[in-house]
């Protein structure tokens, strides 16, 4: 990403704790797999821009879509993670489809550099 200094924290929570911060945050009802609360996108004033922000994942949620999926956890798991990074970068799915295209493709380049590793 471009982004050697960046800085992010990772929250892992379970579904009651992240369903608390989807409604909280988001006005969503019930648990989701991933939140993230980006900061460089001019709302923090005083803030560095090398603090990125902060993802969240529930654990419960990675470890069901993992095994529902076949991939298992640790993936879905670091899947996850690259989606909160890339929201952390202004990329959003839910604006319009070229917008989730173009983040679709970077999660999949992230995830073949993840994997080769």
């Amino acid at each position: 990403m471009d982004c050697p200094d960046g800085e992010l924290s990772i929250l892992i929570v379970d579904d009651n704790e992240i369903a608390k911060l989807n409604k909280q945050y988001l006005q969503r009802e019930g648990p989701t797999n991933v939140i993230a609360f980006p900061m460089r996108d001019g709302n923090f004033p005083g803030s560095s821009q090398d603090i990125l922000g902060d993802v969240v994942i529930s654990v419960e949620t990675a470890e069901r879509e993992g095994n529902d999926s076949g991939a298992g956890m640790r993936k879905r798991f670091a899947e996850l993670l690259i989606h909160g990074i890339l929201h952390l970068f202004g990329y959003d799915h839910e604006r319009n489809r070229y917008q989730a295209n173009k983040m679709e493709k970077k999660a999949v380049e992230l995830m073949k550099k993840v994997n080769s590793e």
